[in-house]
């Protein structure tokens, strides 16, 4: 009876699809630690500072490709999907062109208003990359939906190791911003081929395609949300730039990322996953306890012991130089958790059509979040670090308290149950 049970829970889609993605992953995080090692090793906070001002405003700015529209296709009728598809392709070509031009424009106004041509230059580079994205979109989107998430687990991973190995080798050779941002665009075709290989599609030449008003409200709530998801991630770093000057933001995006980046692997693989599983499970309550218990013990137990080993890995890892960042890598370790548990609550309303209420909940949870992260700046790192852990424990936690409750059987004690009807 063990045995049937271990065997049953190994063939479950969320527990394949979570370790297809969580090895993917896995190895774009063991090539991502090579790069924060490089960076530490051969650049300076300031210049460190100026590749991450560049990286967190293109990142915001990435946040809008998120616009619903693949997850559209994974959730569409069997019968509609050919004029759905087709529809989303030419949505995506639109799209991504608009955001080139978008964020070489946005770039060019951060120069004019008095920042670095090199700042401008740097996210011009990063706005070619989305150029590479629509010719594959659809094809990652069909493959997702028939359930091959080990195969874009790979194309995904291949990618991330591809652009960390080549910017360990451009750091060390060329140390400079530029060798930190430009792998980015030169692996983006490892990308797209990867997935053009996985689904072979073409837009059917008879079927019309499905009219706009099919995205429009889905796609505006999840546009919204991703946008809202983004600032709320890169906000910490532009509030640190601005109270704190370019140095203090090479410091605290060298923590981030020797801290954080691990918990945020595991985060984002989880949560790739969890859409689909729970959009196609027959019984949503069931696969969103067993989704939330996998994520919450994985997620907890990696932050913990990663903040407890933070003073010791630190200075042998990164160089003695770094030793005294160690406690605020410590504190950011611990962010990952609360973040994880929003993250479920948020597939969970997606998944049941409730994109608009997730929206709703991301703005409370990112105004309060960046508020106290403003308060916080001028008293140092430090003091942001525990500041943004705790108004994140609270504020998620508040927010995803109904849906914890619906998970585990306490469904008479949902005081904030018409917020989440119909989820």
């Amino acid at each position: 009876m063990l045995r049937q049970k271990i065997a049953d829970a190994a063939s479950s889609p969320l527990i394949r699809g979570a370790s297809a993605y969580l090895a993917s992953e896995a190895a774009a995080k063991a090539s991502r630690l090579a790069v924060v090692v490089a960076m530490a090793r051969f650049l300076s906070p300031l210049e460190i500072g100026i590749a991450a001002a560049a990286m967190a405003g293109s990142d915001i700015l990435k946040s809008l490709a998120e616009n619903g529209v693949g997850q559209r296709i994974i959730i569409a009728n069997d019968n509609e999907l050919d004029a759905v598809t087709k529809r989303a392709h030419r949505i995506f070509w639109v799209w991504c062109t608009g955001l080139t031009l978008l964020q070489i424009a946005v770039g060019a106004g951060v120069w004019l208003a008095g920042g670095s041509i090199m700042t401008f230059a740097l996210m011009a580079l990063l706005g070619l990359e989305y150029l590479f994205m629509p010719g594959g979109l659809v094809q990652c989107a069909l493959a997702m939906r028939k359930g091959m998430l080990a195969s874009t687990a790979a194309v995904s991973g291949a990618q991330n190791v591809s652009a960390n190995l080549l910017t360990c080798v451009l750091v060390a050779l060329f140390p400079s911003p530029f060798s930190v941002v430009v792998p980015k665009l030169i692996s983006a075709p490892v990308w797209l081929i990867g997935m053009r290989r996985l689904v072979s599609w073409k837009p059917a030449p008879d079927v019309a395609p499905a009219p706009l008003s099919a995205f429009a409200r889905f796609g505006a709530s999840v546009l919204g949300i991703e946008f809202v998801k983004a600032l709320r991630a890169q906000a910490d770093k532009l509030i640190v730039a601005a109270f704190l000057g370019t140095e203090a933001l090479g410091i605290y995006f060298f923590a981030f990322n020797a801290g954080v980046g691990i918990s945020t692997s595991l985060a984002t693989a989880l949560s790739t996953v969890l859409f689909p599983y729970l959009s196609t499970s027959g019984d949503r309550v069931l696969a969103l306890k067993r989704g939330l218990t996998l994520a919450m013990t994985a997620i907890t137990a990696v932050a913990v012991a990663q903040s407890m080993a933070a003073s010791t890995y630190v200075s042998i890892v990164f160089g003695e130089k770094w030793a005294s960042v160690a406690p605020l890598v410590a504190i950011l370790c611990l962010t990952a958790i609360p973040n994880m548990l929003w993250s479920v609550t948020a597939q969970w309303l997606r998944s049941g059509g409730r994109a608009d209420r997730e929206l709703v909940l991301s703005l409370i949870a990112g105004a309060i979040i960046t508020a106290t992260a403003v308060v916080a700046a001028p008293h140092g790192l430090t003091a942001l670090a525990w500041a943004t852990l705790g108004a994140a424990t609270i504020v998620q936690s508040a927010i995803s308290l109904p849906v914890l409750l619906q998970a585990f059987g306490a469904r008479s004690l949902l005081r904030c149950k018409p917020l989440f009807q119909g989820a």
